[in-house]
């Protein structure tokens, strides 16, 4: 099964690519899609879409996670991350690729084990489970290539019961 994790956002959104081969988890890609501050939320929110289409269309993944957005300190955050969100969902349900939502808990437990982890706890957790060289950098990818572990985790798990 291969895996595209997205973290959204308008300024960054952090990507990753890991492929599930049994109970591995091997990295494929990972990145971030960067928009200028100069161009106006369209126009970003277009880049952000044409980019993730030329992902999909590169890696072919079976399905998309992204973190389930459900509360934020900053409303206006909160609305451009979700306008983010809908972008990058338009662009799977467009292709008929299933968007799978987990929570930052979810997440954190799966990686850490400890629902209140710390940003550099995942980085560090994804560095070692994908056996990369150095924590991934920016937080928007470590955060994509951590949803990307937490969904093979789930996925093992739901064949293991089943």
């Amino acid at each position: 099964m291969r895996i595209l994790g997205i973290d959204p956002g308008t300024a960054t959104t952090g990507y990753g690519v890991v492929e599930r081969i049994g109970s591995t988890s091997r990295l494929i890609d990972y990145g971030a899609v960067k928009t200028s501050t100069r161009t106006s939320v369209p126009e970003r929110l277009l880049d952000v879409y044409a980019r993730i289409n030329e992902i999909i269309d590169q890696h072919s993944p079976d399905v998309m996670v992204m973190e389930r957005l459900f509360f934020a300190k900053n409303q206006k955050t909160a609305i451009a991350v979700g306008k983010a969100c809908g972008v990058l969902q338009f662009a799977a349900a467009q292709r008929r690729l299933p968007v799978v939502e987990y929570t930052p808990k979810e997440v954190k437990l799966a990686i850490v084990g400890y629902g209140g982890a710390e940003k550099r706890q995942i980085q560090y957790m994804v560095q070692r489970i994908l056996d990369l060289p150095e924590p991934p950098s920016p937080d928007d990818v470590a955060d994509a290539l951590a949803l990307c572990i937490c969904h093979a985790h789930s996925e093992k798990i739901r064949s293991l019961v089943s």
